[in-house]
């Protein structure tokens, strides 16, 4: 059976389809996360320990509370992952000038060469399939993508894109 050409057939996508582009999701993930597995695995870190830093790196000076909201896990699962990451020196957590109850996070020299280097071989396998795929498709999946997400989730993310203007 033919694959649908153009985006005119795409509205009446075959559950066979959908559970391709479901599958290609999951291994698409598995690919997109495969090299910063690999520089974890050698500090006995894991993908929660990723994502912190990522996030720290994007909003310096983001609070606890904040990076609980964007990443969606509980208060006991993140101060694991941020207690060991402050102990290896790798970030820092200071007490807020305004509100003493808040604790806000920043990279440390060593914490931003780490969150380069797993966010390097990130970039670099979006920007060869970019590149592969044509800005059209780049388009379409950027659209696909906020599609799928939940509506507070999506308004979050336009709110961090809106920081980077």
């Amino acid at each position: 059976m033919a694959e649908p050409q153009g985006g005119e057939n795409l509205l009446f996508l075959t559950d066979e389809q959908l559970r391709q582009g479901i599958e290609a999701m999951f291994f698409a993930y598995r690919g997109f996360t495969a090299d910063p597995d690999r520089i974890l695995a050698t500090m006995a870190y894991g993908r929660a320990h990723h994502r912190a830093l990522h996030f720290i790196a994007r909003s310096p000076g983001t609070t606890v509370n904040n990076l609980l909201a964007i990443l969606g896990v509980t208060k006991q699962s993140l101060n694991r992952v941020l207690r060991t990451l402050i102990e290896d020196g790798l970030v820092l957590s200071k007490i807020g000038d305004a509100d003493k109850r808040e604790r806000h996070l920043h990279l440390t020299e060593a914490g931003a060469a780490l969150e380069r280097k797993l966010s390097d071989a990130q970039r670099a396998r979006m920007r060869a399939a970019y590149r592969a795929a044509g800005p059209q498709a780049v388009a379409g999946f950027r659209q696909v993508l906020e599609a799928m997400m939940e509506p507070d989730l999506r308004r979050r993310y336009h709110a961090i894109r809106e920081d980077d203007r």
